[in-house]
C-alpha cells in the first residue's frame, strides 16, 4: 500500500533508522518534503551569531599565582588547575598558604601591577572582536583582573569574587556558580548563539565539550593526552586558524 506524506514525515521525525531508503522516498514523491527540515536546520545553524569564549590565564595573560610564587619564593603557590583539576581543592590550598605566610590582597595586587598580557594577546583579541561576539570565562577574580582588563581594552569578563576582611586578608572566595564556564556556554546556546571556546587546562574542558567547537591553547601534555578530541593550537596564529576553521562562515585567518 502506498504510504502517505504524513506517514513518511512521521517516520522522519521519530528516527532515521525507521526511514525507507532515499530511492523509495523519491518514488513516493516525498523526498523534497523531507529535505526541507534539514535544509532549514542547516540554514538556521549557518545564520546563528557566533560567540568566542576564552579562558583568561594561560590564554591571554600569564598565570597570576605562578607569578606570585616567583615573587614570594613560595613554591607551593605555583600549582594551577593544570596540576590540580579540582578548583575548590586548589583554592583552599592557596588560601591556606596565604594565611600561613601572612600574605594578603595587597601583596598579590603588587605582583599583578607588574604583569602584562601575553605577547600578541591584544592583537588576538582584536581579531576575534572584529569577527565574533567575545566573552572571557575565567576562574580568576575581579580583584585580580582589573589591571589586565584595562590593558586588553575592557573585554567582557565573567569570573569570581574574593572575600577580603578589613585588614586585607583573603579569607574566602565566592564562586559565581558550579561549573561556571560550561554553564555560561550553555546559557549562550539557549540564547541561540553558536559557541567556539578555547582554554588551556582541566577547568576548561567542560566548557570546550559544551561548545559547538572546542580548542586547546598551549595546554600541558597531560591535558592533551586526556582530551585528544580537541584540536591543539600552540600559537596565536594557529588559534586564529582554528577559530576560522571552526566557524560556519568563510573567515580568513
Amino acid at each position: 500500500m502506498k504510504a502517505s506524506v504524513s506517514d513518511a514525515l512521521a517516520q522522519a521525525q521519530f528516527g532515521p533508522t525507521r526511514l525507507p531508503d532515499p530511492f523509495t522516498l523519491a518514488h513516493r514523491g516525498v523526498s523534497a518534503l523531507l529535505k526541507r527540515p534539514y535544509l532549514a536546520f542547516a540554514t538556521e545553524e549557518r545564520n546563528k551569531m557566533e560567540i568566542a569564549c576564552l579562558d583568561l590565564e594561560g590564554v591571554l595573560i600569564p598565570e597570576v599565582w605562578i607569578n606570585v610564587a616567583e615573587r614570594t619564593g613560595i613554591e607551593a603557590l605555583r600549582a594551577t588547575t593544570r596540576e590540580i583539576p579540582d578548583y575548590d581543592v586548589l583554592m583552599k590550598q592557596r588560601l591556606g598558604i596565604l594565611e600561613e605566610n601572612g600574605l594578603g590582597i595587597q601583596e598579590i595586587q603588587d605582583v599583578i601591577s607588574t604583569m602584562e598580557p601575553l605577547e600578541g594577546a591584544l592583537e588576538m583579541l582584536d581579531w576575534l572582536r572584529e569577527r565574533f561576539q567575545v566573552v572571557i570565562l575565567s576562574d580568576t577574580f575581579y580583584e585580580f583582573a582589573e589591571p589586565f582588563m584595562r590593558q586588553l581594552n575592557w573585554p567582557t569578563l565573567f569570573c569570581h569574587k574574593l572575600v577580603i576582611d578589613p585588614k586585607g586578608r583573603v579569607t574566602d572566595y565566592q564562586i559565581r556558580q558550579k561549573d561556571p564556564k560550561r554553564q555560561s556556554v550553555r546559557a549562550f546556546q539557549l540564547l541561540n548563539y553558536r559557541c567556539i571556546a578555547t582554554g588551556d587546562s582541566y577547568n576548561d574542558t567542560t566548557m570546550l565539550t559544551q561548545a559547538e567547537a572546542g580548542i586547546l591553547f598551549c595546554p600541558p601534555d597531560n591535558v592533551v593526552e586526556e582530551f585528544p578530541q580537541f584540536p591543539v593550537a600552540r600559537s596565536y596564529e594557529a588559534l586564529r586558524k582554528a577559530f576560522a576553521h571552526a566557524s560556519l562562515r568563510d573567515l580568513e585567518a
